[in-house]
């Protein structure tokens, strides 16, 4: 089988028409996307314009820090120990008049390394409404209240119930006081900087 002969002008042809396909992809293709030149505006329109990078351009590569691990909180780490029994002032009725309702912003410096407590006085089943935010950084905070007792023993452990423990730049909330007593926010730095807590509440308690 003899293959099929091409005369010379339809090899000219052949010629002519890669050429002029050619230059059609090097003029519409290869110079928008390599030299940010577009004399057919197909670069831009087909979005080859954008893949042009001019020369001493390069991408900047953001690197992200990793962020601190904290312990993981289990059930076992809130409250007092097992063993300190609850006062039996808990069990006190409620009054029949709250405290007055108010509303208040605090401050507190916990310096680096240190702990710190700050503490409202409810009635039972008073409401508090309350926010903190840090101005930088994570305190472990665990917000807890410890019953009010007419004879306190100060040999004794003293019990104390945690309703949230935390490790967290901005906290809040609703309370309901589930006996009188104190209730409020240790919290903890466990950084190298001193951490400012701005503490905002709102309800029925005494400072």
């Amino acid at each position: 089988m003899n293959p099929p002969r091409l005369e010379a002008p339809q090899i000219g042809k052949a010629v002519l028409a890669a050429l002029v396909l050619g230059a059609i992809v090097f003029t519409g293709a290869v110079l928008p996307a390599e030299y940010g030149k577009d004399p057919l505006g197909t670069g831009k329109l087909l979005g080859l314009s954008s893949l042009y990078q001019p020369e001493g351009h390069h991408h900047h590569v953001h690197t992200v820090e990793s962020a601190p691990t904290y312990p993981i909180l289990t059930m076992a780490d809130a409250g007092s120990d097992p063993s300190i029994p609850m006062p039996k002032e808990a069990n006190n009725p409620a009054p029949e008049k709250q405290y007055n309702e108010r509303e208040d912003s605090v401050t507190v410096r916990v310096l680096a390394g240190k702990g710190i407590e700050f503490k409202m006085n409810v009635l039972k089943y008073g409401k508090v409404k309350y926010e903190w935010v840090t101005d930088h950084g994570v305190l472990f905070s665990d917000f807890h209240g410890e019953v009010k007792e007419e004879h306190p023993d100060p040999k004794k452990d003293e019990f104390f119930e945690s309703y949230t423990e935390a490790y967290s730049n901005n906290i809040i909330g609703t309370f309901c006081a589930p006996y009188e007593g104190r209730h409020g926010w240790y919290f903890k730095n466990k950084s190298a900087k001193d951490i400012v807590v701005t503490i905002r509440l709102k309800g029925q308690y005494t400072l």
